[in-house]
């Protein structure tokens, strides 16, 4: 997205090298944002420009975008991370809520399973399996998720993975998991 008018800056004072990067020879301020405008005219922000990745088909990807469709079609989703740069899909790494699981279990039998063993149960694949199904559904065709794992822990702020305000610091999950990102790719 673009952005010109009154109320945008000229440029930084003294930083011509920042200036240019920020502003278009035109005086257009580069927000950042990645955006797309519907039939009616109206502007949908749908991600940052530095979250965005793409494939070794030429496809850019908001994995965050992804991911919060995710969040919002999986009750029991704690974590759900992107993958796909440079390669030809997308994958993901799962996490899933203890407390959320705690409560299906006693829904399905399972009360009293450790966590770990739910998520490496084949009623737990099959329950995540159906929700990235539909979440395939919701996406184009180059966005899908061909292939995903659930970790058998969640993520936490004492591991590095998460920021103090819970958000997933991409690169060092990436970091951590890259044998089992690539293995989703074998």
């Amino acid at each position: 997205m673009l952005i010109r008018g009154p109320h945008v800056m000229d440029g930084y004072h003294n930083l011509p090298e920042e200036t240019a990067k920020t502003l278009t020879d035109d005086g257009w301020l580069r927000t950042g944002d990645k955006g797309s405008i519907d039939a009616e005219g109206f502007l949908t922000i749908t991600g940052r420009i530095k979250d965005l990745f793409k494939t070794s088909g030429g496809k850019y990807i908001a994995p965050s975008a992804i991911e919060s469709k995710f969040k919002a079609v999986c009750p029991y989703a704690s974590q759900f991370m992107v993958f796909g740069n440079e390669r030809n899909y997308c994958v993901a790494l799962v996490t899933l809520d203890p407390d959320a699981m705690e409560g299906w279990a006693e829904e399905n039998g399972m009360t009293g399973t450790s966590y770990e063993d739910l998520v490496k149960s084949d009623k737990v694949h099959d329950l995540v399996a159906g929700y990235v199904d539909d979440l395939n559904s919701r996406l184009n065709r180059w966005e899908t998720i061909k292939r995903w794992e659930l970790l058998d822990h969640d993520l936490t702020v004492e591991s590095g993975e998460l920021t103090p305000s819970m958000k997933v610091k991409r690169n060092v999950v990436e970091s951590n998991y890259q044998d089992r990102i690539d293995a989703l790719y074998a």
